[in-house]
């Protein structure tokens, strides 16, 4: 993070309606948007477009599905009305002709069903699993490159919810849209097929489709409200239970179980009932669903039994009548729950493109060489010229910075928090662009060259060792590839850490737990060193790392360090004058300028801040005096 000001901190709680906003710039918790955004479908559409081809396979299959399913009935009808009683009339002969062609029929129909049906469920589920594997690769990708501005002042669980739960509901509208194709041209060829058989028993049958518009009408406002108050509990609910399980230690530290239980009950309670209540809704349109379609055959059976008995209507119309009946009210089913899934579906794209849409504030030059070709690797010198950097427009925290660090030199930078040491480091690397002057690594700008190479040519070891899930080898040699076993020893053995490696249960091969959590910190600091010796770099830069171990493994990793910034340049950021003491130049920042510079020895003769610091043997710089401060004021101006 940065030194001083970068713009961070938790928003309020919601409360009520009132829903959190997220960096990005719309309700964290929001569950459902518009039921159609063009600008959501265009961008979409733009993912789906290498798989068009097979697309339109699918909704081929899906077409021939659907009308394997209108044909069953006519079938049936064809059987009852025109077979049966014209073999009746022929003789046995020609009822077994028509009887074998009607038979053939439909086991036709039923092969190209099920061909048709495998054929949509394979393709719409792998198209829909190639188009969420490019959303994450696209999300990935880009949240790799973008600025570490936007990573400062956004959580990683809402990023982790987008790569996750929002690409998730657009796969399933991806998938429910194609099969939704087939339940409109079911529906609409049902209604036809009615109408086209007796269109009085058709129309009488479809009288009951105004009733179920005017429960739906009533129903889905509600329906909608009960759903998304249910999302937002249990979004509470899991927020509760990761932030207490990730604080557990603070909880059993300061006893809060009893309190946190009492109000973890609460918010489950209210979770409990908010999904009853969306559960009871939901269950509301399953029984009118299945009274609208017993009505519905009822007047089929009524009516046409009495038309048949009449002789007005054919047995075998009041037949497939029935069928279509029991099937008709399936795709309103289908496509009411499409309802809520596009508007979902709508709502999560707006977040996914939100993410994909973040500027990339750094980014390299077109055609920007490698830093090897214009400054070779001998030339490792570090120089700053009239740097002005903050992370807040207006609010500079380096302010007109100059210093040179020469080759194969350690240069220390020390002074309270928000005096702009890791801020400097940050815009080495280039991290951040300066807002005015230039950082120069061999007396090349670091914004003329590409990121890539600025990354090989400086390695960097942080304050809070981070190291992934994977083996002691792997992580070592995590930013050299290349090293092999006998490297990564060495790099071991040189600050330390040999001894405790042989010690696991498994040696170098050992797999760590997400963090390193089953080695101690300073342990893990150990490895981070050896990661950097491994990646061979002509830069090393320490950001307060040696603040997490103890004064006895310090001193073995002063002692490593002196090899290991042998012929490197050396940028030494630190609170414990131990660490610094030993560099050739150690420069003091306050309020984002230099106010002295000069050898351990040097700054102690001078009497100045430095010498304060050291003979008050104050551990850390943030704990300095008003009237230390003051004297160092008065020295700079």
């Amino acid at each position: 993070m940065p030194d001083s000001a970068a713009p961070s901190g938790p928003a309020p709680a919601p409360s009520g309606a009132q829903r959190r906003r997220s960096p990005l710039g719309h309700s964290g918790e929001e569950i459902f948007g518009a039921v159609v955004d063009p600008r959501v479908l265009r961008r979409f559409v733009a993912f789906l477009a290498p798989y068009r081809w097979i697309i339109v396979a699918s909704v081929v299959a899906v077409l021939a599905f659907t009308l394997t399913q209108i044909a069953v009935p006519l079938i049936i009808r064809y059987v009852i009305d025109t077979a049966l009683p014209a073999g009746a009339a022929a003789g046995s002969r020609e009822a077994e002709r028509l009887l074998g062609f009607a038979v053939g029929g439909f086991f036709a129909v039923v092969a190209v069903n099920f061909i048709s049906n495998y054929c949509q469920q394979v393709w719409v589920a792998t198209t829909a699993e190639r188009v969420l594997l490019d959303l994450r690769r696209a999300m990935y990708s880009h949240l790799q490159r973008v600025s570490l501005s936007f990573m400062d002042r956004t959580q990683v669980g809402q990023l982790m919810s987008r790569l996750q739960g929002d690409v998730g509901s657009l796969q399933e509208f991806l998938e429910s849209s194609i099969f939704a194709v087939g339940d409109l041209v079911l529906l609409a060829g049902i209604i036809v097929v009615l109408l086209a058989l007796d269109l009085e028993l058709g129309l009488l049958t479809l009288s009951v489709v105004p009733i179920l518009v005017l429960v739906r009408a009533i129903w889905l406002p509600a329906a909608k409200r009960a759903f998304i108050r249910a999302r937002e509990t249990s979004s509470i609910v899991n927020s509760a239970l990761a932030e207490n399980i990730n604080g557990v230690r603070t909880v059993q530290e300061m006893t809060r179980e009893d309190f946190n239980f009492a109000a973890f009950r609460e918010k489950a309670a209210e979770n409990y009932r908010a999904h009853v209540k969306a559960t009871r809704l939901a269950q509301v349109m399953v029984p009118t669903v299945d009274t609208l379609t017993g009505a519905a055959m009822a007047i089929v059976i009524v009516v046409g039994g009495n038309r048949v008995l009449d002789g007005s209507i054919a047995i075998g119309i009041v037949v497939a009548f029935l069928f279509y009946v029991q099937r008709f009210f399936d795709p309103i089913r289908s496509l009411t729950m499409q309802y809520s899934v596009m508007q979902q579906a709508m709502a999560s794209g707006q977040r996914i493109f939100e993410v994909l849409d973040v500027p990339v504030d750094v980014r390299d030059k077109p055609g920007a060489p490698d830093l090897a070709r214009l400054a070779p690797a001998i030339d490792s010198t570090v120089e700053f010229r009239n740097v002005t950097f903050g992370y807040v427009p207006g609010l500079p925290i380096l302010k007109n910075v100059s210093f040179r660090v020469d080759p194969g030199e350690t240069v220390a930078l020390v002074g309270p928090t928000g005096s702009g040491k890791t801020s400097t480091m940050a815009l080495l690397h280039r991290f951040y662009d300066v807002w005015e002057g230039q950082v120069l690594i061999g007396g090349v700008d670091v914004r003329d060259v590409t990121q890539d190479s600025l990354g090989r040519r400086i390695a960097m070891v942080l304050q809070e060792p981070f190291l992934f899930t994977g083996s002691v080898y792997e992580n070592i040699r995590y930013c050299a590839q290349g090293a092999g076993r006998e490297q990564v020893e060495r790099a071991a053995r040189a600050v330390g850490a040999h001894d405790f490696i042989a010690r696991l249960p498994r040696g170098y091969d050992t797999v760590l737990g997400q963090r390193g959590v089953n080695l101690s910190i300073g342990q893990r600091q150990l490895l981070s060193f050896a990661r950097a010796i491994v990646a061979d770099a002509g830069i090393l830069v320490l950001d307060e790392a040696t603040a997490s171990v103890d004064s006895f493994t310090e001193r073995a990793i002063q002692s490593a360090l002196e090899k290991t910034l042998a012929g490197r340049t050396g940028l030494i950021i630190a609170h414990r004058l131990a660490t610094v003491r030993n560099a050739d130049r150690i420069i003091v920042l306050q309020d984002g300028r230099i106010v002295e510079q000069g050898t351990h020895e040097a700054l102690l003769a001078r009497g100045g801040l430095y010498h304060r610091l050291h003979a008050m043997n104050v551990a850390s710089f943030d704990d300095v005096p008003a009237e230390v401060s003051a004297v160092a004021a008065d020295q700079r101006t």
